[in-house]
């Protein structure tokens, strides 16, 4: 018997999936904590050692790298049609507050820590590069591109090219690939 490295569409059917369209390809080696939370369009890749915890979106055409973390925790995460993610990226839709003000961990009761939660939006045509970090209440605006180690602490315009950290906009990005997306989609 040959070994599988993806989970088959029955492992996928009876994990429970709010919603899972076509052609989607999951590591085993994926930890998703709550598949019941979580809806997944076609033509979908998630690599290895990707953790997803919470209410998380993802459309149609979207590769997410290895080692990807999304936590949404009471928040959300959007991850729309053609963008994805390289590796090692995490998105943070809840971060408690590091001031002191409050106690912190999830080991703690929420009545002593101090969250602060707002959704994560990466719309359509946005690529993250390796390491990249967003962070609650963004919303990456369309196609933009962030390079790689970027902080993505507040929301962008559409069609930039971002780098550094925070991240900040250094020139226009091509909007090629919007026809390229019509024409596979049929349009």
């Amino acid at each position: 018997m040959q070994y599988n490295p993806y989970y088959t569409n029955r492992e996928l059917r009876e994990m429970g999936f709010r919603s899972l369209g076509r052609h989607v390809l999951i590591s085993r080696t994926c930890c998703i904590y709550t598949p019941d939370k979580i809806s997944i369009g076609s033509n979908v890749i998630i690599d290895d050692f990707t953790i997803m915890n919470g209410e998380i979106t993802i459309g149609s055409y979207i590769h997410i790298g290895s080692n990807n973390e999304l936590y949404a925790g009471d928040s959300s995460i959007t991850i729309e049609d053609f963008a994805g993610t390289s590796s090692r990226c995490t998105f943070y839709a809840s971060s408690d507050d590091y001031s002191g003000a409050a106690l912190h961990n999830p080991v703690v009761p929420k009545q002593f820590r101090k969250e602060f939660q707002a959704p994560i939006v990466q719309e359509r045509y946005g690529v993250i590069g390796t390491g990249g970090i967003v962070l609650p209440g963004v919303r990456m605006g369309e196609g933009c591109s962030f390079g790689a180690m970027c902080l993505i602490n507040k929301s962008t315009e559409p069609w930039g090219i971002y780098v550094g950290a925070p991240a900040r906009r250094v020139k226009e990005r091509k909007k090629d690939m919007v026809e390229m997306a019509k024409k596979l989609m049929g349009e």
